[in-house]
């Protein structure tokens, strides 16, 4: 993000923290696209996913003091959506399950795999266990190391790893499938 951009966020977050509704609005258009994506990633529902994202804008604008500019604006508000899409998670009272002794079984892999359409893998990982596909999702697209997770989540690193390599197989299969019926 350039120079200009970061001090135009400043401005506004200064305005918003000030209470603003013009600036909280321009603030929510600026991210509730990029947070909405990674929400719908983790509960995988619109009508979920768009609770969420409301909860955890107003969450975010009542603790703008607590931003303290350590991080991008955005890290911290996705920080924020993920604790939520968590939450709501968890109050669906589903627990993770330490599948450490899955039997995995990994093909070789072939050089003539088909090309597979990017929506396909989008919508065969909404698909997925919720458990498995949360580690993926913090795993694989937002970054998160194994341990982080554990903490996150509340479950051991060994479940985290595993639940990862349960989502990929899973994945694997679901989309082997797919092109298979389509070609």
């Amino acid at each position: 993000m350039g120079k200009q951009n970061v001090e135009i966020h400043a401005k506004l977050i200064e305005s918003a923290r000030k209470g603003s509704q013009q600036s909280m609005y321009r603030l929510y258009k600026l991210y509730v696209q990029a947070m909405y994506n990674t929400c719908i990633r983790m509960v995988s529902n619109q009508f979920d996913a768009e609770d969420i994202i409301q909860e955890s804008f107003v969450k975010a604008f009542n603790n703008l003091d607590s931003f303290r500019g350590d991080s991008s604006f955005g890290s911290w508000l996705k920080r924020i959506v993920i604790n939520q899409s968590i939450s709501f998670i968890r109050s669906k009272k589903q627990e993770f399950t330490d599948i450490e002794n899955l039997q995995i079984v990994s093909e070789e892999e072939n050089d003539d795999v088909p090309k597979v359409d990017p929506k396909m893998i989008h919508e065969s990982i909404k698909t997925l266990p919720e458990k498995a596909r949360v580690v993926l999702n913090l795993y694989l697209l937002e970054g998160y190391r194994h341990k982080e997770i554990a903490e996150i989540l509340n479950i051991t690193e060994s479940t985290s790893k595993s639940q990862y390599l349960r989502a990929k197989q899973l994945l694997r299969d679901k989309l082997k499938k797919e092109v298979r019926y389509e070609y």
